[in-house]
């Protein structure tokens, strides 16, 4: 990419996009009761260390995007995260209460969009502009 308003624009959505993921994170690592919780209601065993584990893949995926840095490996904690949490956690399929299923189909289809963003973001040539292997140029 050597269109400057392009690389701005690009940069701008890393920001948004690295922000989710931190959000994310920091949900995870502030929230480990509940999360938890949450967790142990979909039957995953061991839920404060998968919802510690998985808030690490979050916040490396997030700092990954955010910094332009391996982003090759940043992605793939993402998508190490995203696919199972969306077909374990997300199985709205198999939800009786209407309002509980389509809280878990919106989570389902979001996450979804984020494994294509992500795969996306797979095909961008690096380093990527104004990322810090390319020394913010």
């Amino acid at each position: 990419m050597n269109n400057p308003s392009k690389n701005a624009l690009f940069l701008i959505g890393r920001m948004v996009v690295g922000v989710f993921y931190l959000f994310n994170a920091l949900n995870h690592f502030t929230k480990i009761e509940f999360l938890s919780g949450y967790v142990a209601s979909k039957g995953v065993p061991m839920g404060e260390l998968i919802v510690v584990l998985t808030g690490l893949l979050l916040l490396t995926g997030g700092v990954s995007i955010l910094l332009g840095y391996r982003v090759t490996i940043g992605i793939a904690t993402l998508l190490i995260f995203l696919i199972p949490t969306t077909f374990i956690m997300h199985n709205f399929w198999s939800v009786e209460n209407a309002q509980l299923q389509t809280m878990e189909m919106i989570n389902f289809m979001k996450n979804l969009a984020l494994i294509g963003s992500s795969l996306m973001f797979l095909a961008i040539p690096e380093p990527w502009p104004y990322s810090f292997r390319r020394g913010g140029s």
